[in-house]
């Protein structure tokens, strides 16, 4: 079963940047690009959104228009990893955020069915 393992939350004043980490393993006999993954958020008292997605299976990453221009997601497939860089972050981008992969997924139309998820990591912005 495929095992996700988020990083890289903290605390960080508006403006600032993090870069969050999502080791994958475990892939069930498929390869790290036979996965697409995805960050969502959750933040206190409001539902899970998706925030950004990245897929070989059509070469395509994708983010939610709040993040769009801010956010950039990367993958390292010799170290099965996928990253989250955020920059210009603000108040509002406080939430735990969590890593997720489904196989055979593109990301083009957002990340919608999700199979696998990690446990989160918190992301603080003060004001």
């Amino acid at each position: 079963e495929v095992q996700l393992v988020e990083s890289g939350g903290g605390l960080v004043q508006a403006g600032g940047s993090l870069r969050l980490s999502c080791a994958a393993s475990g892939f069930d006999g498929f390869g790290f690009d036979d996965y697409a993954i995805a960050w969502f958020r959750q933040a206190p008292g409001k539902e899970r959104e998706g925030v950004s997605c990245v897929s070989r299976i059509d070469d395509s990453t994708w983010y939610t228009d709040s993040v769009r221009g801010r956010f950039t997601i990367s993958s390292d497939n010799a170290k099965n990893t996928v990253y989250l860089q955020m920059n210009s972050l603000k108040p509002e981008d406080t939430a735990v955020y969590y890593c997720a992969a489904a196989r055979y997924y593109a990301c083009a139309g957002g990340p919608y069915d999700m199979t696998y998820w990690g446990k989160g990591t918190l992301v603080t912005v003060s004001s």
